[in-house]
């Protein structure tokens, strides 16, 4: 909006770089959830929205949550923390980009959906919000419809680079889903559905800890726009020998936006937290981070972007499926595994002593920051 009327409106050519956009994106994102996280937290507040503390199935780590008053910290901070997001996109980028109007779509759905799982859960004495299958049956209406209208957009225009899959560390090496008929489209499809929806599902799970979510989707964020920068410029694809993909810039500007919301809602969520994201917070998120990397065509790179989710989701999965065809037994300590460090300071086996929040947090952010850097490296190698 603000690049129509200054830069195409008034000829202002500095509101045309996509770097300051970015910037001035993440700035304005930043502020705003600054400006709406105090009066949304003091409604939060006084309407008692609040929830159990500690996703883990610990009645110990539920306990000790609960002694440090974490029972009465508010959630859906995450309404705040989207709102700041999509308003920031809405501003700085150009809303003639297919991928950034995608984008906000796809935000807004996976918003809507966390909305009514927490809004349930909190006016619904008893209720724990929509069944497992309710959630996966509204997570994958708003990415299939969202990944057809990709599709849809690729074959009419012939962008047939936005259908294929390209493996890192091997040059050259590209997977063409969209030349191979119907059965591509599908597997494309599925396969983008998991990336997303797994994506927002790593999220969710990830955010257990006062700052951890918000501290490692900068850190990817980050990376992210990075990726997507690079994406969009021929000039840099044809030296780093990356995919090409025409107006993939733009979606700096959206990562920018991101990135400075999270900074924004971390200001309110930094131990001890004032607020927690809730799930309208964290699928969006979780959602508009696989729509980063599927747009730069770093689908095959993002569980290194974001290690941390990855890992923690995976030890969540793990540590079900081997409960279930154990007959009762563990595979960690807890699960997810910051839980299990902050309890008792080992994954595998309980030490004497358990790691303290903020340590268990601040490690992660910065093994986050090593994936991040790991998979930016992988700009050259390859």
């Amino acid at each position: 909006m603000i690049h129509a009327i200054l830069s195409d409106g008034w000829g202002i050519r500095l509101f045309g770089y996509i770097s300051f956009r970015a910037a001035m994106a993440a700035f304005t994102a930043f502020l705003l959830a600054l400006w709406w996280g105090k009066p949304v937290i003091a409604w939060l507040k006084y309407n008692r929205v609040k929830e159990d503390a500690s996703k883990t199935d610990s009645a110990a780590l539920a306990q000790a949550a609960h002694e440090q008053g974490k029972g009465e910290t508010p959630t859906m901070g995450g309404s705040f923390l989207v709102a700041a997001l999509l308003t920031s996109v809405i501003l700085w980028a150009r809303l003639d980009n297919l991928h950034v109007v995608l984008g906000i779509i796809l935000i807004g759905g996976l918003a809507a959906v966390g909305f009514v799982d927490d809004y349930k859960k909190l006016t619904i004495p008893g209720c724990k919000g929509l069944t497992s299958r309710a959630k996966m049956i509204g997570l994958t209406c708003v990415v299939v419809a969202v990944l057809a209208m990709l599709v849809w957009y690729a074959k009419t225009s012939g962008r047939y680079t936005l259908l294929a899959l390209f493996p890192p560390f091997l040059k050259s090496w590209e997977i063409p889903l969209g030349h191979w008929g119907v059965l591509g489209i599908a597997l494309f499809i599925a396969f983008e559905w998991f990336v997303v929806v797994g994506s927002a599902n790593a999220v969710n799970i990830t955010d257990g800890m006062d700052g951890l979510a918000a501290g490692c989707m900068i850190v990817s964020g980050l990376a992210l726009i990075v990726f997507c920068y690079v994406t969009g410029r021929p000039d840099w694809t044809r030296y780093l020998n990356l995919p090409h993909v025409a107006q993939a810039s733009e979606m700096a500007v959206v990562g920018g936006a991101l990135c400075g919301a999270c900074m924004g809602f971390l200001w309110y969520n930094a131990y001890p937290a004032q607020v927690f994201m809730g799930d309208s917070g964290s699928l969006p998120l979780g959602g508009v981070m696989a729509w980063l990397a599927l747009v730069s065509k770093q689908e095959l790179v993002l569980p290194l972007i974001a290690s941390v989710f990855v890992v923690d989701l995976a030890s969540s999965f793990l540590q079900t499926f081997w409960y279930r065809r154990s007959g009762g037994s563990r595979l960690f300590t807890l699960a997810p595994i910051h839980h299990g460090l902050e309890r008792y300071g080992g994954v595998f086996a309980r030490r004497e002593e358990g790691w303290h929040e903020v340590k268990v947090v601040v490690r992660f952010w910065i093994l986050a920051a090593c994936g991040a850097m790991g998979s930016l490296a992988l700009l050259k190698l390859r």
